[in-house]
């Protein structure tokens, strides 16, 4: 087969799991009686955060000292540039796609309190991320330290997120589960088997995806480094792009953002803290500082415009695409390395 006909059938596989994740991933969230703050931002957005997350981990764990750890370092970096700029793109331009049939047009309005936490908690915890990568190395352990208080404020998130209230209209047009249609109020067996198998479908499509790629770069001559930098990273990061366009289109924007932003905040704590004690988190390159940089930018934007208007414009978000570009456009042009 060929690799173009496996990167078209890879995104039908990532298609389809992400369908029958965020129908799963819903029913788990009215069995659990969790907002749908809680629900985008914790179920969904870890969910599908795990195929990038994998990524730097294997890096680290298993790659070839330094340039191991710089490539980890890199892509957990690269993970909330992603995820602020490109991923709020594809939600704009969905937004913008799907106002004709949506009930608030091209504004977005999604939960105020839930956007404004996770986006808040963002740019002070990747912040303090991005800060710690320029601690000298005989201060280490004030990098544990700062490292300690990011896994502990991400504890905290979690906490304020899962004790929220269940809205009633959370559970109006919510479609049948579909490892159990008949049912009214499905099993939790059932539910929780639908979510790992669509988990499963959407990773091992990324999978896919990121193969055939890789083999269409080499057969055009696509240098390896527009690949480990661009198309890779794009690869990993649909998942939350699928479940968001599908609930954009559903007019769940709770649900559509927050998979986004909750993702946001899982990569810029936990997984830096894990990166903080497993390497010297030095910040040697210049491109890491930009692609941290340009993601806080990016995400500073959409807050402001949320504290001044309560609601999220559409073409807010696509902005987040001329941020990606800049980036791009660094590197590509050897402004940064």
């Amino acid at each position: 087969m060929s690799s173009i006909a496996v990167l078209i059938i890879s995104l039908g596989v990532i298609l389809v799991g992400a369908e029958v994740f965020v129908n799963g991933v819903e029913w788990l969230g009215k069995k659990l009686d969790l907002s749908e703050g809680a629900v985008g931002s914790v179920l969904a957005a870890v969910g599908t955060a795990l195929p990038e997350t994998m990524i730097p981990l294997i890096a680290i764990l298993f790659g070839h000292g330094d340039e191991g750890h710089e490539i980890g370092i890199g892509a957990i970096l690269g993970a909330p540039l992603m995820l602020s700029t490109l991923a709020m793109f594809v939600a704009g331009v969905s937004v913008l796609f799907f106002a004709g049939k949506r009930k608030n047009g091209r504004i977005v309005v999604a939960d105020y309190e839930t956007m404004s936490r996770d986006l808040g908690f963002f740019l002070i915890v990747f912040t303090a991320a991005v800060l710690t990568g320029f601690i000298p190395p005989e201060l280490r352990h004030w990098q544990l330290i700062i490292a300690g208080f990011m896994i502990i404020s991400y504890a905290y998130y979690l906490y304020v997120l899962v004790s929220e209230e269940r809205e009633e209209e959370a559970d109006h047009c919510l479609p049948p589960c579909y490892f159990d249609r008949r049912s009214p109020s499905p099993a939790l067996g059932r539910i929780i088997l639908q979510v790992v198998v669509a988990l499963a479908l959407i990773i091992w499509g990324a999978n896919l995806f990121v193969g055939s790629v890789k083999e269409i770069a080499v057969m055009y001559g696509v240098p390896a480094f527009i690949l480990a930098l661009i198309i890779a990273p794009v690869a990993t990061e649909l998942p939350e792009k699928f479940n968001s366009i599908i609930w954009i289109s559903r007019d769940k924007d709770t649900l559509a953002l927050g998979n986004i932003t909750g993702a946001m905040v899982f990569q810029s704590s936990l997984i830096p803290a894990i990166g903080i004690f497993l390497t010297d988190w030095q910040l040697k390159s210049g491109g890491m500082f930009l692609a941290a940089v340009i993601a806080l930018a990016s995400a500073g934007l959409i807050l402001f415009e949320l504290k001044k208007r309560k609601v999220i414009s559409a073409g807010i978000l696509v902005l987040g695409g001329i941020f990606y570009g800049i980036f791009i456009w660094a590197v590509l042009e050897g402004i940064i390395r």
